[in-house]
């Protein structure tokens, strides 16, 4: 009998108690447990079959050869693994139950859980296994081994390595982008690690102990344990993509620890999709944990990777929100035909990119995500929704729920783009700059605390029971309120000037509506008409000096129509309202007419022909709205007259039938009691 007693190499393989055996005819049932429980014979890296433990195995069992490696691609098809439908996901939550295993039903049954029973009742679980061999130390296959120079059995990879080395932050960008390290498979798996390590807070020895001390004071002896569900998954489901059931159980360990060690980290519904993505191609879960320690600390103000809180996430969902309404335009129209919920619609996207793409989308979109951080799943969920939309423009009416049907769609989003079309669909799109996601990110922020939303159960749906309007419906102002950006959707519409209340004249206009923004104006037209615009700075900046109107706005303003039909014009530059650099960037001066009169002005009102950017102008005497290439709307002083054309400022054809007389005209602002006053209330 020869007994190898494992080297500190051979940690890299997992905890390999090497025995090798003569086992005669006799009394050896001492050995017999501990055969059974000994390493199982190593299997093809991406074989989809599971490794079996079994206590009843014979020599003839152990005596099969080798199993052909199958397809990288096809996930595990266990009892916990991919289901008939073809769900991928892995749901981990479940009653606590106790197995009874042949032969051992006295010794299984008596290992309860510690505590009292009745407190578990009503609190989602997770179950590691005991059956499943496991080691926190175990290989992923990613080196192979460790007597063997890679370089001379693949010197294409092993160049391609060192040009990753000396390549710097935009090469990296543009290697991540193409593809660059998508094989071999310890290719992408050292591309990370180098990635990482730019990135870390900590060193990779320090989180290696930090997790090898978790394990022990969490799990303690290697057997079946159950666990409260961590706080930050949303629910109980863990994509597998490519994960034996050991792997599956790496992940439970290492989003427990994560638990443990990040207790500010309380809401991170894509943290369970990450793990399992990264275990992929590290070393051991020691690796993996180091990895995702490293995106949870990274500290840039400009640039983060995850967000912690149900805040950061719901003002990142926030930003997707406005993304997807200046980009994929037309979409709300197709999901509000069905009456369904757009922003619930909209809170899945990061899931469609990290829980239901297909694992060769998802790794290519995880090699720019860690070069490029949070703003590239922006592009590439704005990609998704845009394919999205082709494809079922025509057959809405055969959809019941849409959120379900892009889950099936992005699952299945091979039929409709490869991945490299989706790149370049995603990243042609103009996103505002870094500098600009941030500011909107943090106003985001501070709406949400502002209206006390913290959690799911604080949040609640701005309700429109008060309304009352001689301009719009209910419905109608929902349409209106579904567009305007989502920190001020966040709450309900105020009326600060009516026609029929405060009379028709521009004075009191701006008496009435200086100082507050952003604000909605309504109009209907003698014809009922209903056209307006969302305008998103203070009408108190409107300066007439010798050299003309001043006009100034961001980007965000936007016109609209209602009636006859529903469209909204809006141009597909970003510009973030409240960022003070952006007023002086965005003020620009035109002409103005002289020896015009009042009833000529309606004519006269292309005259702006300038090719900066204008959004909004006025003085006591006329108001406008656009002014490239003509104006939106243009209104007199007296509100009893404006008219429209068509307008490059917001790309949009005539709002009204030309020269139209006013029915009635409406303002509206903000019930925010840090932008509108109560006293301002009717």
């Amino acid at each position: 009998m020869l007994q190898v007693t494992p080297n500190i190499a051979c940690a890299h393989f997992g905890s390999a108690n090497v025995n090798v055996r003569n086992v005669e005819d006799g009394d050896n049932s001492q050995y017999a447990d501990q055969a059974n429980c000994g390493r199982t014979r190593s299997r093809s890296l991406y074989s989809s079959e599971e490794t079996k433990y079994s206590t009843g195995n014979t020599d003839k069992d152990r005596s099969h050869i080798r199993p052909r490696s199958r397809s990288f691609y096809v996930c595990d098809t266990d009892d916990a693994g991919t289901a008939d439908d073809g769900k991928r996901n892995t749901k981990v939550t479940g009653k606590l139950l106790i197995k009874s295993h042949k032969g051992k039903s006295s010794k299984w049954a008596s290992e309860e859980l510690p505590g009292n029973k009745e407190s578990l009742k009503g609190v989602s679980m997770m179950t590691i296994s005991k059956v499943d061999n496991w080691e926190i130390s175990s290989s992923s296959g990613m080196k192979y081994s460790q007597y063997v120079d890679w370089e001379k059995i693949d010197p294409e990879a092993a160049i391609c390595y060192r040009k990753i080395l000396s390549s710097d932050h935009y090469e990296l960008k543009a290697m991540g982008r193409t593809g660059f390290w998508s094989m071999p498979h310890t290719l992408r798996s050292k591309a990370y690690q180098h990635i990482i390590h730019s990135i870390e807070s900590t060193s990779t020895s320090a989180d290696v102990i930090t997790y090898h001390g978790l394990v022990g004071r969490i799990f303690g002896e290697f057997q079946t344990s159950t666990h409260p569900l961590p706080k930050f998954m949303e629910n109980g489901e863990i994509p597998r993509f490519c994960l034996n059931k050991a792997g599956l159980n790496a992940v439970k360990r290492i989003l427990i620890c994560i638990n443990h060690h990040f207790p500010d980290v309380s809401f991170c519904p894509i943290l369970s999709a990450l793990v399992s993505l990264l275990l992929h191609f590290s070393e051991d879960e020691a690796q993996c944990f180091h990895s995702i320690s490293s995106l949870l600390s990274y500290t840039d103000p400009f640039k983060h990777y995850i967000d912690r809180t149900f805040l950061t996430s719901h003002a990142s969902c926030m930003i997707f929100g406005d993304l997807a309404n200046k980009y994929c335009r037309g979409i709300w129209k197709l999901i509000a035909s069905s009456h369904q919920n757009l922003f619930e619609f909209y809170s899945d996207w990061i899931m469609w990119i990290f829980a239901d793409l297909p694992f060769a989308y998802a790794i290519r979109v995880l090699d720019v995500y860690l070069m490029e951080g949070y703003k590239v799943l922006y592009c590439v969920a704005l990609a998704l929704l845009s394919l999205y939309k082709v494809s079922m423009s025509s057959r809405v009416p055969h959809v019941d729920d849409f959120r379900q049907d892009m889950k099936n769609f992005v699952q299945n989003v091979g039929r409709h783009s490869t991945i490299d079309s989706l790149f370049q669909r995603a990243f042609s799109i103009q996103l505002p700059t870094r500098k600009e996601l941030t500011y909107l990110f943090n106003a985001n922020k501070d709406a949400l605390i502002h209206k006390d939303i913290h959690n799911k159960s604080s949040f609640q749906d701005m309700g429109f029971r008060a309304f009352s309007s001689s301009v719009v419906t209910e419905t109608e102002m929902r349409v209106v309120w579904a567009w305007i950006p989502e920190r001020f959707a966040l709450f309900s519409p105020v009326q600060l000037f009516a026609t029929n209340v405060h009379g028709r004249s521009l004075s009191s206009f701006y008496s009435r509506v200086e100082g507050q923004d952003p604000t909605v104006l309504l109009l209907k037209t003698a014809d009922e008409e209903i056209c307006g615009a969302f305008l998103s700075s203070d009408w108190a900046q409107k300066n007439c000096d010798e050299k003309g109107f001043k006009f100034f706005g961001t980007g965000e303003c936007f016109v609209f129509t209602l009636r006859p039909g529903v469209e909204r014009y809006q141009r597909t530059v970003l510009q973030i309202s409240g960022m003070s650099d952006k007023c002086s960037l965005m003020s620009t001066h035109v002409d103005r007419p002289t020896g015009v009169s009042q009833n000529q002005r309606c004519k006269f009102a292309s005259f702006c022909t300038d090719s900066n950017i204008k959004f909004m102008a006025g003085d006591d005497e006329t108001l406008f709205i656009g002014g490239d290439g003509g104006h939106a709307l243009h209104l007199q002083a007296d509100l009893s007259a404006g008219c429209s054309e068509h307008c490059d400022t917001f790309e949009s054809p005539p709002l009204c039938r030309g020269c139209f007389k006013i029915q009635s005209l409406e303002v509206w602002g903000i019930q925010h009691s840090l932008s509108v006053p109560s006293l301002l209330s009717q």
